[in-house]
Formats: C-alpha cells, sequence, structure tokens
C-alpha cells in the first residue's frame, strides 16, 4: 500500500487536464504534499498537479461549517426545489454515476458547462452518424492530418507530439512525412504542426464566421462539383481544389475539429458537412474525423448520463423518467427562463470554471482551490480526481477509459460520498 504521507515519486501517471488523458507523467511529492511533474509536462498539466495542498472547509452562506451541517443545508434546498439543475459536472465516472443517482431521485435536470459545444456534435451523430476515428488510429495510420478551426494545443498541448510527431508507428510509417493543413481560424498557433525534419504545415486561414462556407464549398470539390467563385472565406478556389485532391489521394486523411471552437451560428450544419465530406472519401480511400473535446470531464458525464439514462446530456427527471432536449434542458435556457429553482454546480477539475452568477438557491461542490466571486448558500470542498483520489476517465475519443491515480492523503471528500449523503438526506 501507498504510504501518501512521505515523499515519493509516481510514475505513469494519468493527467485529466485535458481530454488526451496523457498516462506517461512522471509527478514528485514532496514530505508536505505538494506535487510536481517532473517529466513529459505540459502546461496544463503543471497547472492541474503543482497547486499547492489546499485545506479548505465548507461555508453556509459564507460562514464556516462543519460537512454534516452543509450535506443537511444542501439536502434541504434540493428537496424544497421543484426544477433543480445539476451543472458543471466537472468530475470522473464515480462521481458523475452519484450525480445522475440523485438527480433521479430530485427529479433534476442534468447538463455540463461545455455542452453548448458538445451538443453540436451530438446533433451530427443524432442526424446522419458520422465516421470517426481513436487518437491510436492517428498515431499509427494517419498521413494527411486536416485541422478545421483550431490550433488543437490551446486545448490539447501533447497532441502533436504524442499523436502526430511520434517517433514509432505499429505499421513502420516514417511518422516525419505526415502532412498537415491548417483551415479556418486566425492567428492561431501553427508552430507544432512543423514536422520534426522542418517543413512548414500549410495554412488556411479565414475568419471562423466563414468556415460554414469554407466547409461547404470543400466538401462539394471532394464530391466532383466545380466552383465558379475565385475565393471563399477569402481562401482562393484554387487552395481549396488543391486540398481536395490532397483529401483524394491520401491513403489515410484524418479531418479534426473541437466543437466548442466552432462557435458560429447553426455550428452543427458546419460540422455534418466535414463528417459528410469524411463519407463520401471513403468511397475511394480512407479518410476519418476526430472530434476533440474531454474538457473538464464532459467524456465522462456524457458516456454516464448515456449507459444510465439512454440519453446524453441535457436530460431531465422532471416527469420520474429521462427525458432529453437539446434546446430546453441546456444550463443556459433554463436559467435564463427562470424554469429552475436550485442551481447545484459541480467543478471539482477546474477551480476557474465558476458557477454563473443567479438569484437562486445555489450549491457549489468546488476544488479546493475555487475562489468564489459570488458566495453560494453552501460551498462544499471536494477532492480532485486523479490527485486527492482514484477515479476513472474517458479520453477524449469516447472509446477508451483511463484509471486516476491517488498521489496523496486528502482530508476532502469525494464528491461522490458527499451526493451520496445528500441523496440518503432526502
Amino acid at each position: 500500500m501507498d504510504n501518501f504521507a512521505q515523499a515519493g515519486v509516481v510514475e505513469n501517471v494519468t493527467c485529466p487536464a485535458c481530454g488526451l488523458l496523457c498516462d506517461d507523467l512522471t509527478v514528485e511529492r514532496d514530505a508536505a504534499s505538494n506535487l510536481k511533474v517532473s517529466s513529459n509536462a505540459c502546461q496544463k498539466s503543471v497547472v492541474f498537479f503543482n497547486r499547492a495542498s489546499q485545506s479548505s472547509s465548507p461555508r453556509i452562506n459564507g460562514k464556516p461549517a462543519d460537512l454534516a451541517a452543509a450535506i443537511a443545508k444542501a439536502a434541504e434546498i434540493l428537496g424544497n426545489a421543484k426544477h433543480p439543475l445539476f451543472s458543471g459536472l466537472g468530475t470522473e465516472v464515480q462521481g458523475m454515476r452519484a450525480v445522475m443517482s440523485v438527480a433521479d431521485k430530485s427529479c433534476a435536470v442534468v447538463d455540463h458547462m461545455n455542452s453548448n459545444g458538445f451538443m453540436r456534435n451530438i446533433q451530427v451523430i443524432q442526424n446522419s452518424g458520422w465516421q470517426v476515428t481513436t487518437l491510436t488510429e492517428v498515431k499509427n495510420r494517419v498521413d494527411l492530418l486536416v485541422v478545421v478551426g483550431t490550433d488543437i494545443v490551446t486545448n490539447f498541448p501533447r497532441f502533436f507530439e504524442r499523436e502526430v510527431w511520434n517517433k514509432e508507428s505499429m505499421f513502420g510509417q516514417d511518422t516525419a512525412t505526415r502532412e498537415v493543413v491548417y483551415l479556418g481560424g486566425r492567428n492561431i498557433n501553427t508552430a507544432p504542426g512543423v514536422s520534426p525534419d522542418g517543413r512548414q504545415p500549410d495554412v488556411l486561414p479565414c475568419d471562423i464566421d466563414r468556415l460554414p462556407d469554407v466547409t461547404a464549398a470543400l466538401r462539394a470539390l471532394v464530391l466532383g462539383k466545380k466552383l465558379y467563385a475565385t475565393e471563399v472565406g477569402g481562401i482562393a478556389t484554387s487552395e481549396l481544389e488543391k486540398l481536395a485532391e490532397r483529401l483524394k489521394n491520401a491513403k489515410y486523411s484524418v479531418v479534426t475539429w473541437a466543437a466548442g471552437a466552432v462557435n458560429v451560428p447553426h455550428a452543427e450544419l458546419t460540422i455534418q458537412n466535414i463528417t459528410e465530406m469524411v463519407k463520401s472519401l471513403n468511397k475511394t480511400t480512407r479518410s476519418s474525423g476526430l472530434p476533440l473535446g474531454g474538457l473538464e470531464g464532459e467524456m465522462n458525464a456524457n458516456q454516464v448520463s448515456a449507459w444510465i439514462s439512454g440519453y446524453p446530456m441535457r436530460t431531465s427527471y422532471a416527469r420520474g423518467y429521462p427525458e432529453h432536449d437539446p434546446y430546453h434542458f441546456s444550463t443556459d435556457a433554463l436559467l435564463a427562463s427562470g424554469e429552475t429553482d436550485a442551481l447545484f454546480w459541480i467543478s471539482s477539475l477546474n477551480p476557474d470554471r465558476l458557477a454563473p452568477k443567479v438569484e437562486l438557491p445555489t450549491v457549489v461542490f468546488g476544488h479546493p482551490d475555487m475562489k468564489l466571486e459570488q458566495e453560494p448558500d453552501v460551498f462544499i470542498p471536494v477532492a480532485v480526481p486523479g490527485i486527492d483520489h482514484k477515479g476513472i476517465a474517458f479520453r477524449s475519443d469516447n472509446v477508451v477509459s483511463l484509471p486516476l491515480a491517488q498521489l496523496r492523503n486528502s482530508a476532502l471528500p469525494r464528491l461522490g460520498d458527499v451526493l451520496s449523503a445528500i441523496e440518503q438526506a432526502l
């Protein structure tokens, strides 16, 4: 059994700071239980692990309280609510299972803090399906990567290091010969797309709000249609024609996007242009999409919601059974319309994701480092998954779950235990 009270070194640590879930980190622990990433770090993992161990206590109306009193007050608020909302949902799998259980008993709605972006992907899946790949397939097979509307590395810092410029592949591919094209976005960081031998990526910039036009044009060109316009969204049609030919000639192309970055009206149609183009390419070659996500545990929330309720996020138990509505059960819509009468906000992975400022009874289950701008009715600091307790998290590609380790002792309770106590008190 590990002695978390002593200094030590832990290898092969999984980092839940982004959806890549890099599982090759080495983390050092000193005698005061402070942590430091000593190998395979990125800026997100450094921020996640290197925070000093915090001592934080529950509060009721801004005043210190013991955990039992805070749980009792939270249960009182939940019991009095007619249409409560569980949102944020920044947790791992077991924490999310507890959310679903208490939401079922209290007739609540569940929605993740990032679902405005995530639901764009869900709508495409529901409407027409898609053909997508995994991070492992990208690592081993891709020869042409088209990055749409994002630089990737802002949210997934080690993507190119681990998935594109990896030194080895299962099939003996020379990964240094891979080609990278950035399509859309401006002033994005394209340096990670430079190959190990110094080849620059191709960059076709346009404003994000022109992505619908650009992706529609590229899809048409892949289908063999002729465009009479000389440019689309500021990109020369001739450049889009070249890209279409490269996609058709590639042995295994991958088109990737981050739905949260495609923040334009009817963004789901832009994503559908991408996924339908991928389907067309597969008539003559191999191509796949790669949706990138998983920030603040959104994959955990959606996976658990799907297997317990049968629906993705934005699901309500108000009728006594699960009911999904991607518009009416969104956090923004419920708060704006006044249709919810209590907010339960969860953010155990990231202290910077604060609850919306609302005039509602509010309970926050938060990272111990959380600095609240508006004091809720109840604040319960909870242990951090992957640092203070073990857990399970789903990777960005939704097909792999990885274990999160405990790296130090903590007096803070796990989210799942707190929610189970609240449920029992109802």
